[in-house]
């Protein structure tokens, strides 16, 4: 299983989602997170001001931003290689960067365009019961 990690700037709280003005880009990841953690897919979020000591600890991370500064942050993190730096991955890249179906993140299949077998109202083959 692929390994992800999101290293964020400094927020009041570990989510970013406190206080009276909510971030929305901040509500879908957390909601993502959560949905992902649901389908069995953990992904450790450090924040700044929580785990100061993860963003000294990880070398990938800690050069990052002694070149790039606090700008780079977000950071993501995917089996120890830098992916993704300055924002969140949309949600397609967290499909495609983890390898796992839409639904995992909470994208319903589309019934629409699914081929429905037409029968004649029963379960029997070609509706001759």
């Amino acid at each position: 299983m692929k390994k992800m990690q999101i290293f964020e700037p400094a927020m009041c709280c570990p989510t970013g989602l406190c206080g009276v003005g909510v971030n929305p880009e901040l509500m879908r990841i957390s909601t993502i997170l959560n949905t992902l953690k649901k389908n069995g897919i953990n992904i450790d979020r450090y924040n700044l001001t929580n785990t100061p000591q993860e963003f000294v600890n990880n070398k990938l991370v800690n050069n990052c931003l002694k070149e790039k500064g606090v700008e780079s942050l977000p950071i993501i993190v995917l089996n120890d290689e830098i992916v993704i730096t300055g924002r969140y991955p949309t949600n397609d890249e967290f499909v495609k960067l983890l390898n796992i179906p839409k639904i995992y993140i909470g994208v319903k299949p589309n019934l629409m365009n699914a081929k429905i077998k037409k029968t004649r109202g029963c379960s029997c083959s070609g509706g001759d019961c």
